[in-house]
């Protein structure tokens, strides 16, 4: 695994999409096992005022309606450790690989929840998405304590 892998490079390029859109910014890329990109897409929480658009949910929703057999053997590229909401997708339409650019910023328990679960977890050290993240929390701490559920 490597972070000059297309499916990283494309959720890394919507993580910056969602930054310069004012948006959280984390991407996501849903590759299948051919390596065909299926989807792609960013945090659109505030956007879209969703409370559930995150990036993995977005690059699902992207790949449109697929045949099952569409994610066997697919692999998740998110730029953020994903949350349980994300981590559950994944564990229903049977994704079996995630790969996590950053869990410095937020180690969620869906890692340890999809490890659990026969899902392979790869996590990168990627300056960018810290840094990334690290701007809008500087920026916007009101709005990232939002969406992790700080009051």
């Amino acid at each position: 695994m490597s972070e000059q892998e297309p499916g990283f490079i494309a959720a890394l390029e919507e993580a910056r999409r969602g930054f310069k859109e004012g948006g959280i910014p984390i991407g996501a890329c849903l590759v299948a096992e051919d390596g065909d990109i299926l989807g792609r897409g960013h945090n659109m929480r505030i956007q879209n005022c969703s409370a559930i658009l995150h990036a993995e949910m977005a690059a699902l929703d992207n790949a449109g309606r697929l045949p099952a057999k569409a994610y066997t053997g697919a692999t998740m590229y998110t730029t953020l450790s994903p949350c349980d909401m994300c981590s559950g997708a994944c564990l229903l339409y049977g994704i079996k690989r995630v790969v996590v650019g950053e869990h410095t910023t937020l180690h969620s328990t869906g890692e340890e929840y999809l490890k659990k679960r026969g899902v392979d977890v790869v996590v990168f050290d990627n300056a960018e998405c810290k840094d990334l993240m690290e701007q809008f929390i500087r920026q916007k701490p009101d709005v990232w304590d939002e969406d992790i559920g700080i009051e």
